[in-house]
């Protein structure tokens, strides 16, 4: 993976609690005694595992009771004479545990170990159909206490609560003072209804020894000047850093229509980078990241090595490679990792429904707005977005989840069918057509819940194998009389190839640097993608929330390879330290 990729989703902690079962009619109504008496008792055991959670378990746990009476006393009690009293509430609490070492030429720069609980509080006032979210009326946030003091929790609680009402009067006045002027209104609800879920995972506990890793990162860092491999080369390196990262957040959330959410979730990540310059002054700079969301998911030290020793031998490489052309039109291939970088910035938020702006016609806002049912990819592609997926190949997937941050159980989207965009991911924010969550409403540690991507799988008919693509792609060079085409192995961007390589018609393939790209946009996703890969590339991005996507690499009929327009700086003006 060409950058590092920054809780979710441990498959052997925090089952939840809420389950569905399907049971089919016996075909027959005569069954033999054994028989009878073995369903009897897997009957018994199926009900006894899938015992629904209630509100007197979820009291067991101290955070959830004191969120549970202090939501009861701001129901009850919250009633500003002359002013709209709330008809929802939702407290969340995140507690997050994150560990970081970082070390840079072969010698640590330190640890440290953060460990904070944070409290967030949305107050809704008006009803479903207009409410006063948007803008100042999405909540209020206080720092909460560590211990699980009682009256410290709900003291946290009742000071965000007072914060969060005052807020949502203010935005529910200024949005009925909008509404009288607008003519044309709003398309949907602003709120959606919801059943009410319990669900109650055990939380996850950090385990790391700092000490062992603090010293792991400290000899990846300095890999460039110990391995014999690239050692020769190390005067050239200007920077070699490394890191380790383990987080680990539990969240509680409550609401005023029922439900009750503790979840627990964990994501690792190990990264090393290292850069230099080019003789003309050009930057060079080359990484890797493993990540994961268990330590068992982490490359093994040995396997992490050789992967920095690559990168590291891949700027040596780079420092000799010649400029990209001026300007290049025509195929270009793109391996699985370049593949999904680029797909989850054209179709991670675009697969998105938020609601648009007042007085407007709009379904939704970005580049899908008016795409609902239209084609956005070639009829051979699929996209679904799948945060039950925990598991691909098995590496762990850090998307996945089993509930959003608004208490909605996870759904799978069919996204895009035959190249036709028949869903959006949304929260309960409803936009037109769209009137119900479908579980992917998710928050950052600080922030309201949004639409956002969890586990995007996109997968394509009849994908080709690696060596077909790369066939293709001649034969595409051969019928047009290129005398060359490109690929793109790795990106450190959007647009920014790290690794990029000019192929001539016999296959042979040149590294080359100084390029962007141009023309890889949703209009190119739609009408110049010509064949995709078979296997899918596992990325999984460490974030807040973290994210997965599923990518085959992609075949484009025709894009644009030029000459980045950027300053080149002077190369130091004396050697580094022996």
């Amino acid at each position: 993976m060409n950058s590092p990729r920054l809780p979710w989703g441990c498959p052997n902690f925090g089952a939840p609690l809420f389950l569905r079962l399907r049971w089919e009619q016996p075909s027959r109504l005569a069954r033999t005694l054994v028989a009878a008496t073995m369903l009897a008792g897997l009957l018994i055991s199926a009900s006894s595992a899938l015992a629904q959670p209630t509100r007197a378990d979820a009291e067991k746990d101290p955070v959830l009771k004191a969120m549970l009476e202090e939501l009861d006393r701001s129901m009850s009690q919250l009633d500003l004479k002359g002013f709209a009293k709330p008809f929802f509430i939702q407290y969340r609490i995140e507690e997050v545990q994150d560990f970081q070492t970082r070390a840079e030429f072969g010698s640590s720069e330190g640890s440290d170990l953060a460990h904070q609980r944070l409290a967030r509080v949305t107050v809704r006032v008006g009803d479903y159909k207009t409410d006063s979210s948007g803008g100042r009326g999405d909540g209020a946030l206080e720092l909460a206490v560590l211990d699980n003091d009682p009256i410290a929790l709900r003291s946290t609680l009742w000071a965000a609560t007072d914060q969060a009402y005052k807020a949502a009067l203010a935005a529910y006045a200024q949005k009925q003072a909008e509404l009288k002027q607008v003519q044309t209104p709003p398309q949907a609800d602003d709120f959606s209804h919801e059943k009410p879920i319990i669900s109650l995972a055990d939380p996850i506990p950090l385990h790391i020894d700092e000490d062992a890793w603090a010293q792991r990162v400290a000899r990846v860092s300095g890999l460039y000047r110990t391995d014999s491999s690239v050692s020769a080369e190390q005067h050239e390196v200007q920077y070699s850093n490394a890191g380790f990262r383990a987080r680990v957040t539990t969240t509680w959330l409550v609401t005023s229509e029922g439900t009750i959410v503790r979840k627990s979730a964990a994501e690792y990540e190990e990264t090393f980078a290292a850069g230099t310059q080019a003789a003309d002054g050009m930057h060079l700079d080359r990484s890797y990241a493993s990540v994961g969301t268990s330590l068992d998911d982490l490359d093994s030290e040995a396997a992490f090595n050789k992967h920095a020793v690559d990168e590291i031998a891949s700027l040596a490489e780079l420092r000799k490679a010649p400029l990209v052309e001026e300007e290049y039109h025509g195929p270009l291939l793109m391996s699985a990792d370049a593949a999904a970088d680029t797909l989850r910035g054209l179709l991670g938020t675009a697969v998105t429904a938020t609601r648009p702006p007042l007085g407007t016609e709009a379904r939704t806002n970005g580049p899908f707005a008016s795409s609902y049912h239209a084609r956005v990819l070639p009829d051979f592609m699929d996209v679904f977005d799948d945060p039950s997926l925990r598991i691909w190949n098995g590496k762990g997937l850090v998307g996945a989840y089993n509930v959003d941050d608004e208490g909605v159980p996870a759904q799978t989207v069919d996204l895009v069918d035959s190249g036709r965009l028949d869903n959006y991911l949304i929260g309960r924010q409803p936009v037109r057509d769209f009137p119900q969550s479908d579980g992917h409403g998710r928050a950052g540690l600080t922030g309201p819940a949004r639409p956002m991507i969890g586990v995007l799988k996109i997968t394509a008919e009849n994908g080709l194998s690696d060596d077909a693509l790369n066939q293709k792609l001649l034969d595409m060079a051969k019928d047009r009389g290129l005398k060359s085409v490109y690929y793109v192995e790795t990106l450190g961007g959007e647009r920014n190839p790290r690794l990029l390589y000019r192929v001539s018609p016999d296959g042979k393939r040149e590294l080359v640097r100084g390029a962007v790209l141009d023309d890889i946009d949703e209009r190119a996703l739609r009408s110049s993608i010509e064949a995709a890969g078979e296997e899918l590339y596992v990325a999984n991005y460490f974030g807040d929330p973290p994210a997965t996507v599923l990518a085959p690499a992609l075949l484009f009929d025709d894009a644009t390879v030029r000459r980045a327009n950027q300053k080149n700086e002077k190369l130091p003006f004396y050697p580094p330290p022996e």
